[in-house]
């Protein structure tokens, strides 16, 4: 979807990198020994004796979803192929295996137990959260075809004048900010681009030119929290939040900002100090220079217009009483019928990121309505688990799998089992203030994964510049992701005491 974007170039660099990895004979081999271990484990599960998983009443649907969840798992956890297609192959195989859509030798509901349904199944790409992504993507994508993105970070960015210090708040704050409403690999490859002509005038000798260089990923990685629609994390744990046959909180977009937009802000803030303390300028000043000028016709003010018009609903969706899935879809029809998006447009979609969700709540599905997870609920005695030991246990498994793996994978695997983990714990979670903190703070430590430069796209750009080393992305990395988990958990902790959400 990048190639509207300013800084495609970068995106395409990385892009073209991984896959001269991907393909590498050394890489391909490995790949190929981790598919069949990971094709022998599955069928391990999918054929040993039900009573070994010590879950009551285990039907043969259920031990084949168990067999998917852990072949989904090794295959995000490994990469051994694109983390898109491995959600394609979870619907493909549930359909095949667990759906009244299956092969009929393998689906006799008589003899494997409650069958799923093949439109729910295949729902789960149309899901009401997929709806919110792309309603996402169509507003990025308008705002660069008419050069708005530039304008606004020339004017956003110009109060900050020309100090060093200033500047890289200015950077912090902006990338933060469109972090929330832009895909963050978007958003660091345009500001990595603004940043150029930055570079050329610091002293290569110092460290502001380290210092600038990663407050782009941070900002990226940090903003995404600030809306649901910013980090495909929030959006997964909005789903399992907002489900009617789960809690039903109707936590709505405006509701959600209340608490994580200021977590942000506080977060960037604290980043700016540790950056100048760690990487300090030793030129005073800067000249900001961004070119890229916006297109003054009919078609731009409209995309200002329904840009705004479409933030504010998402803001007062409890007092509209339109939700956030449906204000996703405005601008798409007003983009549609004005002709500032056309089919070509649609083909930038970021369709891979909305399969790998998809993936995911393909999942969950099979979990709840194959009996699976009430099953286990009544086997395994979660009521006796500590909660602080859940919230903790949930965000460090996050947060480890994240700097590895994609953290849309990461959160897809691990929601679904806090989902009912939560809902077997009841009232024992309400000390740490309910289910909302440990899912919401498993997505606070997904974004919140950044020490390595595979452990984010804006990372991984960032490193590309070659301005900045491993070890110092590490270094601010786990500095920053610490503080913005504690903040992030003290925060939901305290919001689900007074019973906010």
């Amino acid at each position: 979807m990048f190639n509207n974007y300013r800084g495609f170039h970068l995106v395409e660099a990385h892009h073209n990198s991984r896959l001269a990895q991907w393909f590498h004979p050394n890489t391909v081999i490995k790949k190929s020994v981790q598919a069949v271990i990971v094709v022998i484990l599955t069928l391990i599960l999918w054929n040993i004796p039900a009573d070994w998983f010590g879950i009551a009443n285990l039907t043969i649907v259920q031990q084949r979803v168990i067999a998917i969840f852990a072949f989904a798992t090794l295959m995000w956890v490994m990469e051994i192929v694109p983390s898109w297609a491995t959600s394609v192959s979870i619907i493909v195989l549930m359909l095949l295996f667990t759906s009244d859509s299956g092969i009929a030798p393998m689906v006799q509901e008589e003899e494997v137990g409650k069958l799923l349904s093949y439109k729910s199944i295949m729902a789960t790409f149309a899901d009401p959260v997929i709806m919110l992504f792309i309603g996402g993507f169509i507003l990025a994508i308008a705002a660069t075809k008419t050069g708005l993105d530039a304008q606004l970070a020339k004017a956003l960015l110009k109060p900050f004048g020309t100090r060093s210090e200033m500047v890289l708040l200015g950077f912090l704050l902006i990338t933060g900010l469109f972090s929330m409403f832009v895909s963050n690999t978007a958003t660091a490859a345009m500001m990595l681009t603004f940043l150029t002509p930055v570079f050329r005038q610091l002293p290569p000798e110092g460290k502001g030119r380290i210092s600038m260089a990663l407050a782009i990923p941070i900002a990226a990685n940090l903003g995404g929290m600030g809306t649901p629609i910013g980090t495909p994390p929030n959006t997964i744990a909005l789903k399992y939040l907002n489900d009617p046959e789960g809690l039903n909180l109707g936590l709505g977009f405006g509701q959600w900002m209340v608490f994580m937009f200021p977590l942000v802000i506080v977060l960037l803030i604290i980043s700016w100090r540790i950056l100048l303390w760690m990487f300090p300028f030793t030129q005073k000043t800067v000249e900001l220079k961004i070119e890229g000028e916006m297109k003054k016709n009919a078609q731009t003010y409209i995309v200002i217009v329904t840009f705004f018009v479409t933030v504010l609903l998402w803001l007062l969706d409890t007092v509209t009483g339109i939700n956030s899935y449906t204000v996703a879809l405005i601008p798409f029809m007003v983009f549609a019928l004005t002709g500032i998006i056309d089919r070509r447009d649609l083909e930038q979609i970021n369709w891979s990121v909305i399969w790998m969700v998809a993936g995911g709540f393909a999942l969950g599905y099979g979990l709840n309505a194959s009996g699976l997870a009430e099953n286990a609920v009544e086997s395994i005695p979660f009521g006796e688990f500590s909660p602080l030991l859940i919230l903790l246990l949930g965000g460090l498994i996050c947060y480890g799998l994240s700097n590895f793996i994609s953290n849309s994978a990461t959160a897809a695997l691990l929601m679904p089992i806090l989902a009912f983990v939560c809902a077997a714990m009841g009232d024992k979670l309400a000390p740490i203030g309910g289910t909302p903190t440990v899912l919401i703070g498993v997505a606070i430590a997904a974004s919140s994964a950044m020490v390595l430069p595979i452990s984010t796209p804006p990372n991984a750009l960032a490193f590309a510049t070659n301005l900045v080393e491993q070890k110092h992305m590490a270094k601010i990395g786990l500095i920053v992701g610490f503080i913005s988990m504690v903040l992030g958990f003290c925060l939901m902790y305290f919001l689900g005491t007074i019973h906010f959400l």
